[in-house]
């Protein structure tokens, strides 16, 4: 053809607006639902897709009674989808009402049935775009991000909103939508709990799966992680939802970032001990001590951290033995980030504490000797908390009773702790203290923190705390320098009087008397001037009468010399 007779290039057609795109489905349906009514063959499947079509009018006519529709970025996609299978219900219309038609039975009634599941699928996402209210609300305010300001109402819709587009949006609406959350869940955490009540939280975790989009998991597994560590009814919800299995799938087998957010979600769903039996269920034992072995040190430290919640099940204490857990804690104790170690030791004081079994696996691995060395070395408080109570829990044996009693660095750091600590480190050292059979030596060398013990005896919380106080205080009064030191201490002195007082009822008795017998047990004249000078003769006196434990005894002990007459008339006037 000559170039002059080539016709000129056609633009491409103007696509058609919504509106103008509805009115064509509107037209088609209108013909096409009566003309099925006089079909005969396949009369089952007709009545089905019958019923999707009238479903559809009405579904239709409510969309166009919304004052905003045409203005939603959602539907505008599935419009001309809509359309096209309308068009193809409308041709097998045709062959089924036409004689001639020589198709087969069986490829007619496959064609029939996806015709009903693809019109099923279109009417589901035009009811969700219909109830989750967006098609009555203008793209300006879809698009808006609530802030600490905005009404529970705005977030409400602004969830709902998201939650549509992760369902029926394509690709890039599933990714903006999961970039919009993950900020929502950063900026206001208070959101997490209207996000488990507004949101559809089973359509969020679908996303989790392996055959979603990477860049789609990806985002999905790090608004999981935010989610489920915003508070206990995100984290039910989540886990209800069925999301630890494929937390552990990513665990298993996707990229650095997702295990590291996966291990996030997890630690934080196995917080709760109604949780911690599923990773049983769903093979978690062997995934998490893998990513132990051989994960980022952060994904390491969530991971021991899971472990650490599930240790508390007898039946996944035993998988995890079975598994070889215990080496693996011995590395991280070595290697692992300061949190991981920290964990390590909770995980190896929770394991000690159950049983004979447990502590012999960890004492073959030398746990000992390693919780010892990190001791010495803990950054946080909270980590030396963690590893002195794993001390605490592995020191039943002989062998590591000789080992920590014996060590005066361990003894003195112990004392340390004593004076210094919070009171949860105050109480696990005094019961150390209390329970080690230190030598003389060392009794002596760590005197200094008897007036600690001494306020440890006056307090209320936690539990125990004024008897292991007591207790170690009497351990180290067994040497006679120490009690001399403690009766010319002024303060504790006027302390431990205060707590023989019958008035004083915060202080369980029997605890300042176990003391003030042990300070008597050598028969020292000067304790007892000291003792008695200050007080203490008169409430033992009272404590006696009223049968309190010890007090007689410790009574016969201080009532030893005649000068005590004296001092017990000059304390009564």
């Amino acid at each position: 053809m000559h170039p002059a007779t080539v016709p000129p290039p056609q633009p491409p057609p103007t696509p058609e607006s919504p509106p103008e795109t509805l009115e064509k489905i509107t037209q088609l349906l209108n013909q096409l639902l009566p003309s099925t009514l006089s079909i005969t063959c396949f009369a089952s499947r007709w009545q089905v897709l019958r019923s999707k079509l009238a479903a559809l009018k009405s579904l239709l006519s409510e969309i166009a009674d919304s004052p905003h529709w045409s203005e939603n970025p959602l539907l505008p996609p599935l419009l001309p989808a809509l359309f096209s299978t309308l068009r193809r219900t409308e041709t097998l219309r045709q062959h089924c009402c036409d004689a001639s038609y020589s198709r087969g039975k069986l490829l007619m009634q496959s064609d029939l049935d996806m015709a009903a599941g693809w019109l099923s699928k279109q009417i589901n996402d035009l009811e969700l775009l219909l109830r989750s209210g967006v098609l009555h609300q203008s793209t300006a305010i879809v698009l808006s991000r609530p802030n600490q300001s905005s009404s529970k109402e705005e977030l409400t819709f602004f969830i709902k909103d998201l939650f549509t587009r992760l369902q029926i949006g394509g690709l890039e609406f599933k990714q903006k939508a999961l970039d919009s959350l993950i900020q929502l869940l950063l900026e206001d955490e208070k959101s997490a709990a209207v996000i488990a009540k507004e949101g559809n939280v089973n359509c969020l975790i679908s996303l989790l799966d392996m055959s979603a989009h990477d860049s789609v998991r990806e985002l999905a597994v790090h608004a999981v992680s935010l989610l489920v560590s915003a508070g206990d009814l995100p984290r039910k919800c989540v886990f209800e939802e069925g999301a630890l299995g494929p937390l552990l799938r990513i665990i298993e087998c996707s990229s650095v970032p997702m295990k590291k957010k996966a291990a996030i979600a997890v630690e934080f769903i196995t917080a709760d001990p109604d949780n911690t039996w599923a990773i049983s269920a769903y093979g978690g034992v062997p995934i998490l001590i893998e990513l132990c072995k051989s994960g980022s040190l952060t994904a390491q430290s969530h991971a021991i951290g899971a472990i650490r919640n599930v240790s508390t099940v007898e039946d996944i204490r035993v998988a995890l033995a079975e598994e070889g857990v215990v080496p693996v804690l011995m590395q991280l104790l070595v290697s692992g980030s300061a949190s991981a170690q920290g964990k390590t030791a909770n995980c190896i004081s929770i394991l000690a504490s159950a049983g004979e079994y447990f502590r012999n696996l960890l004492l073959q691995e030398q746990a000992l000797p390693r919780l010892l060395h990190l001791f010495h070395e803990c950054p946080t408080a909270d980590a030396l908390e963690h590893v002195l109570r794993a001390i605490y829990s592995l020191s039943v044996s002989d062998s590591s009773f000789q080992l920590l009693s014996g060590s005066t660095m361990f003894v003195i750091r112990v004392a340390e702790l004593i004076k210094h600590g919070n009171i949860r480190l105050q109480q696990i050292s005094a019961r150390l203290l209390a329970k080690l059979p230190i030598s003389d030596s060392n009794k002596v060398a760590i005197a200094g923190c008897m007036g600690s013990l001494v306020k440890l005896m006056e307090s209320v919380k936690p539990d125990g705390i004024q008897e292991v106080g007591a207790k170690a205080l009497v351990s180290l009064l067994l040497v006679k320098s120490n009690r001399k030191e403690l009766v010319r201490d002024e303060k504790s002195l006027m302390r431990l009087v205060q707590m023989l007082d019958p008035k004083n009822d915060v202080v369980s008795k029997k605890f300042p008397v176990a003391v003030v017998a042990a300070i008597m047990a050598g028969g020292s004249q000067g304790c007892r001037k000291r003792l008695v000078g200050a007080g203490v003769y008169g409430h033992l006196q009272k404590l006696a009468e009223m049968e309190v434990a010890g007090a007689k005894k410790a009574l016969q002990r201080l009532s030893g010399n005649r000068l005590t007459s004296i001092f017990s008339r000059t304390w009564r006037e």
